[in-house]
């Protein structure tokens, strides 16, 4: 019993740690990139997208170097599904979604790529009759080269002054020893918090019976999507839901082709339990998210069609419980 409230407080610190961590690094790294001139698009669009995306980046590598790959990539997957339908489900029942075209045709269509490039490399099995679905140390080069098109795409787009869906970025100003503290800070918290939460995260897992890709696809991804979650609702309140969109697009683009691109270059990281249902919702959540923008509505998420997406997730999240017992 004691044992089972340590990890809780490990999981409940480590998280709080991670959010805290995240808020300062990229509050402290945006301050010194406006110091120098970096517009506020490009900053929302890499800076802070990094920043939200820090707890799973995180978590990701302390569970492949601890070797908890399923928790690793459980993370990825279950916080991309998280992210899709709960946050833009959410954002859409505070308050419906207007969709800009540009992001209709060029957007969500790369984060429908990011799914199925990562489908394509956790089927070993299926597309070279391997003996273990693997995410390789290849199929992880190949994910940071997308990451790198993906930085590219955003630069370019950044230039030319195109509308990105409401990423720019609020930067607050510091003086440069405060943006230094606040950056050596917050890497100090991901990383100490990262390594709580993990312990706590497998000591649960372990305690309750429950594999570690359950606990990553649910429990790891929700907590770790929390600043998504957080940013999009606080947008959607303000009456600018439109930011929900830029802000799980850039997520789920970091999440595959960055932290598990970096995660699985550093050490191979085996599927296990974590099979073709995850990555069919993993596809189909993208597609839907495509879906519901374009067709029912002239580019808008409604309301009706929030409660959708919740209830998708509420249904999968049963789903692996389910199966569990």
């Amino acid at each position: 019993m004691q044992t089972m409230i340590l990890d809780i407080l490990f999981l409940i610190g480590g998280l709080a740690l991670i959010l805290v961590g995240a808020n300062a690094l990229t509050d402290g790294s945006a301050a010194v990139a406006k110091r120098f001139g970096i517009s506020d698009l490009v900053i929302g669009l890499t800076i802070v997208a990094f920043g939200t995306s820090a707890p799973e980046l995180v978590i990701s590598v302390l569970s492949a170097i601890g070797g908890s790959a399923e928790m690793s990539i459980g993370n990825v997957v279950g916080s991309n599904i998280f992210n899709v339908l709960m946050i833009i489900g959410c954002t859409a029942l505070v308050l419906p979604i207007k969709v800009e075209r540009s992001i209709m045709t060029n957007e969500i269509p790369l984060v429908i790529l990011s799914a199925l490039v990562l489908a394509f490399c956790a089927n070993d099995i299926l597309l070279d009759g391997g003996s273990a679905n693997v995410i390789s140390r290849t199929d992880g080069l190949v994910l940071l080269m997308f990451f790198l098109i993906f930085m590219r795409y955003t630069f370019a787009i950044a230039k030319s002054g195109a509308d990105a869906g409401g990423a720019d970025a609020e930067v607050k100003q510091m003086p440069g020893w405060k943006s230094a503290l606040f950056i050596v800070g917050g890497l100090a918290g991901l990383i100490f918090g990262g390594q709580l939460f993990v312990d706590g995260a497998s000591g649960i897992a372990r305690a309750w019976g429950v594999s570690e890709s359950v606990i990553g696809l649910t429990l790891v991804a929700g907590g770790t999507s929390l600043p998504e979650l957080a940013t999009s609702i606080t947008a959607a309140l303000k009456k600018n839901p439109g930011i929900a969109i830029g802000n799980v697009i850039g997520s789920n683009l970091f999440n595959i082709f960055f932290v598990l691109g970096c995660s699985s270059t550093i050490i191979p990281l085996p599927m296990g339990n974590i099979g073709n249902f995850d990555m069919a919702v993993l596809v189909g959540s993208s597609v839907l998210f495509w879906l519901v923008g374009w067709f029912f509505r002239k580019r808008t998420i409604t309301r009706l069609e929030g409660a959708l997406m919740v209830a998708c997730y509420v249904a999968y999240t049963s789903v692996l419980i389910m199966q569990q017992g």
